[in-house]
């Protein structure tokens, strides 16, 4: 890993001296503030924003960030307050800089507009008022309909009004002041208003409308009955035909059906077959791939009190990026040796959670005629690099977020979210027609909550006073002649015990399968029998598999030859997600049309791209894995 370490330093760094034509950088220093930056290369805060929109968020030092040069800010002129437009009502930009003895109300009656909107468009003003030979932004009416325009918030599964108020920057008081029905209660789904006023109901909001029903189409496969459509897609039998007035005459094969958006039958198990895409280029072109990679070189550079070495044994996520990076040079490699004509550029993104270097990134180096970028890491920064590209509509491709995010047009998120692999979990029970049972601790409040929201046809196994399993009861919910899948959910040892030995003991009466929804470090200690666990046949949906054909052992032992150590998850997925994107290149179509027309599978993980609703792509890419009597996981057909 070290020897991974001394290469890409002195590269990065090259690589992130050279400038864009019309801008500067500029190395924030300690204390320093937007206006201050602002007042010394002779440009406005709005022009420093426009470029490095992260800036907003915070400032911090030693943060570089891209400055227009002179030739593109605030020519020099003498005259106080001349116009770089000629008018205030045109779209163009009006700058006016400060002269002594200038009052706020003296400038808003010269350009005759609001206090509250120069403020809007200055809010520099709000915290260090007005000074002699700041430059301020005379906003035109295009700008104040941008800058008056709302935003708005879908809550997400696991979200708080904490977190929140936090990603933008408001606190939870003015977020409950906006929003008072959230007070008592924040309820998954909530359309928040989190900046702005209210859009009058005459205007139209781009945004998600809460319980307005969206339907897709359905068709009814062979042997489905009304009982059976009801029980998959957890509707009743009146709603079905409420909602489907054919179906009063009967249920025929073949019959087109509406169902809600989101029901277990509207989303389908069947997925799309894998394709083995091959290179093809009949245009000769070469394609430009950018890596946008968390190495934070200089924060290693400037940490006096830990070398390389130690810092590697604590820095976890260095060392998820370092294996990651790994992994994408053997990618790089494999491309080479295909012959495939593809220059490939790694910067250091300089990432946290709440900051990057991707907007200066993204300008210095031109990254809006590439074909495709790969990271950031963090959701928030990939989402920013993808604003800032849509315009040219350059595929921004998340490796390693598994949130949701906002619906971005050219953000493709190669990681399932959590939901999705409950999802095709059930989906993929109820494709099989089995009799699902749950067994839930108490305290597992919220996957009660899911299952009573989300899967309704699932029973729950009654518990004994003292929160135990009673094996008589569990026994009498199993049905013959089906598989009974028994989900899982508790982290008490005696909890698990009991179940396994129930349903072991009725396994000569009835086919049992036990299921989890996410990984159970109770299952892994030593009071658990793994061989019990192999004879329930353990089940669970995974973003990845085991790779054990004669490719992927092939693919280990180069790896390791390479890096002295096995692969971890983090470097194939570096690979797979590298060599996937490059290969979708080769297609003589845009990468959206490859996204929309294939699926694909590399070692360890598959890319089965969907839209999401409002725009963007999601990786559906989910395997069903099951230890097999073999002793090892396999994929379920």
């Amino acid at each position: 890993m070290k020897y991974f370490f001394a290469i890409w330093i002195p590269v990065l760094m090259f690589v992130n001296v050279v400038l864009a034509q019309g801008t500067i950088t500029h190395k924030v220093e300690t204390g320093e503030t937007i206006n201050d930056i602002a007042k010394k290369y002779q440009v406005t805060p709005y022009d420093i924003y426009k470029l490095n929109p992260d800036a907003q968020r915070k400032l911090s030092s030693k943060m570089v960030l891209l400055i227009p040069s002179k030739s593109a800010g605030l020519p020099k002129t003498s005259v106080s307050s001349k116009m770089e437009s000629k008018t205030s009502n045109s779209s163009a930009e009006v700058k006016h800089k400060v002269m002594p003895k200038e009052t706020l109300f003296g400038i808003e009656k010269k350009y005759n507009i609001s206090d509250a909107d120069l403020k809007k468009a200055n809010p520099f003003l709000e915290t260090d008022g007005l000074q002699i030979d700041q430059i301020l932004v005379i906003p035109s009416k295009k700008m104040l309909n941008s800058l008056n325009a709302p935003i708005y918030h879908d809550v997400l599964p696991k979200e708080t009004k904490f977190s929140i108020a936090k990603k933008y920057g408001i606190t939870v008081a003015e977020l409950e002041k906006k929003n008072p029905e959230i007070v008592s209660n924040l309820t998954v789904g909530y359309h928040l208003l989190i900046k702005g006023n209210p859009v009058k109901k005459t205007e139209v909001v781009p945004a998600k409308v809460i319980n307005a029903p969206k339907y897709i189409s359905y068709e009814v496969k062979p042997k489905e009955t009304l009982y059976s459509l009801s029980k998959m897609s957890g509707m009743s039998q009146e709603e079905l035909v409420a909602l489907n007035p054919e179906l009063k005459n009967g249920v025929e094969t073949g019959m087109v059906i509406k169902l809600p958006a989101g029901t277990s039958l509207a989303t389908g198990f069947e997925s799309k077959e894998v394709v083995d895409l091959a290179p093809k280029n009949k245009s000769g072109e070469r394609k430009k791939l950018a890596l946008l990679l968390p190495f934070n070189v200089a924060k290693v550079q400037g940490d006096t009190l830990n070398t390389v070495a130690s810092r590697l044994k604590k820095d976890k996520f260095l060392n998820m990026t370092l294996d990651f990076y790994a992994g994408a040079l053997m990618a790089i490699d494999s491309a080479k040796t295909l012959g495939l004509p593809i220059d490939v550029s790694i910067y250091d993104s300089e990432e946290t959670k709440n900051s990057s270097n991707v907007a200066a990134i993204i300008n210095t180096n031109n990254l809006q005629s590439a074909d495709a970028v790969i990271g950031p890491f963090y959701q928030n920064n990939a989402e920013a690099a993808a604003r800032l590209l849509s315009a040219n509509n350059v595929p921004v491709i998340s490796p390693l977020s598994k949130d949701l995010g906002n619906p971005i047009s050219n953000l493709y998120q190669t990681v399932p979210t959590n939901e999705m692999l409950k999802t095709r979990m059930f989906d993929f029970m109820r494709a099989k027609k089995g009799n699902i049972v749950a067994v839930v601790d108490k305290k597992k409040i919220s996957v009660i909550q899911y299952l009573q929201q989300n899967q309704k046809d699932v029973r729950l196994v009654p518990l004994n006073t003292n929160g135990t399993v009673s094996a008589e009861g569990l026994k009498a919910m199993l049905l013959p002649n089906v598989v009974n899948y028994v989900l899982l959910e508790t982290a008490n040892t005696w909890m698990v015990k009991t179940t396994i030995t129930a349903l072991v003991s009725a396994m000569p009466h009835y086919q049992v399968q036990l299921v989890i929804l996410e990984p159970n470090d109770t299952l892994d200690s030593d009071e658990i029998s793994f061989l019990n666990l192999v004879k329930l046949k353990l089940m669970y949906p995974s973003v990845t598999r085991d790779n054990l054909t004669p490719e992927g052992i092939a693919f280990d032992a180069k790896f390791k030859k390479l890096n002295s150590i096995t692969p971890s998850d983090y470097a194939t997925r570096g690979f797979d997600v590298t060599f996937d994107a490059m290969i979708r290149l080769m297609q003589n179509k845009s990468f959206e049309e490859t996204v929309d027309s294939s699926v694909t599978e590399q070692f360890e993980n598959k890319f089965e791209y969907s839209k999401k609703e409002g725009g963007g792509y999601i990786n559906k890419g989910i395997y069903i894995m099951y230890y097999d009597s073999d002793l090892t996981l396999k994929v379920a057909n």
